[in-house]
């Protein structure tokens, strides 16, 4: 299937790792110029490499989604080296790093840090690009969520609260922008190996007794056995695919969707 997206522009934030680095593969694999916006010391060096692999363009800015004046000159240099931008991706996140169940294992201290990089970083992002794509009438802005937004997850509750506002605000901009001819979708990933899904694990394991102490390989793969229909992991490239999709003339008809890749974890109850 032709997407179409030879030499369109392409920004992912959080695409130095895990799940953002794969739909930076995918968009340069579609021959697009990807921009990866990442506060990660290894982000130009992550984009060279994905340039050798895909044999496209692909360049690295340091930002911090909450530090506007990175935005602003990120989104300048890449205006100016890659072309005003198709295609915005954000997957810029974090965890409370702390297991939240019950949410009394959490302390009001643990919420400032995730609400402000995720809700506000979110918003930052849209602020700066949007703008663009509404003077030039398109573009498609995709957010990535997570099941645990949709689902009260006890896990972390600071992330799961902040994931559920990322789907509120997409479809707030799906209607905004919708008469520029911009398409907004979220997507939401259900259990994926990154560093993020890893470091769930990890708090829960820090605060069991021996006894009950599990591998992360044991821990995820009961978790995935009990909670998804298809019984397996969902790979960061299936994120990517359907990232890759929406962000197509394929999809133009897609707007102010929230779409699970999750193996069937969610479904309407």
């Amino acid at each position: 299937m032709d997407l179409q997206l030879k030499g369109h522009t392409v920004v992912v934030t959080g695409g130095a790792s895990g799940i953002g680095r794969a739909i930076a593969v995918g968009f340069a694999s579609e021959g697009c110029r990807v921009a990866i916006w990442d506060r990660a010391a290894d982000v130009a060096a992550q984009a060279s490499q994905i340039a050798a692999e895909t044999g496209s363009t692909a360049r690295g800015y340091t930002v911090d989604v909450v530090q506007r004046e990175t935005i602003a000159a990120a989104l300048q240099a890449t205006v100016a080296e890659l072309g005003p931008v198709d295609h915005l991706v954000h997957c810029a996140a974090i965890g409370s790093g702390k297991f939240g169940f019950p949410f009394t294992n959490l302390s009001p201290d643990d919420w400032p840090r995730v609400i402000e990089i995720n809700i506000q970083g979110f918003t930052n992002i849209a602020h700066a690009i949007a703008p663009q794509m509404i003077e030039r009438r398109t573009g498609t802005i995709v957010s990535l969520a997570s099941v645990a937004g949709q689902i009260g997850s006890q896990t972390d509750p600071p992330y799961s609260a902040a994931k559920a506002a990322n789907i509120n605000f997409a479809q707030c901009l799906a209607k905004d922008l919708a008469p520029h001819n911009i398409r907004v979708n979220t997507v939401c990933p259900g259990m994926v190996r990154t560093p993020l899904n890893q470091g769930v694990w990890k708090a829960w394991h820090d605060q069991q007794p021996p006894e009950k102490r599990r591998s992360y390989e044991e821990w995820a793969g009961e978790k995935i056995r009990a909670v998804t229909p298809l019984g397996r992991w969902q790979e960061p490239s299936d994120i990517a695919d359907m990232i890759v999709f929406l962000s197509s003339e394929r999809a133009r008809q897609v707007t102010g969707q929230t779409i699970n890749v999750d193996g069937g974890f969610v479904m309407h109850w």
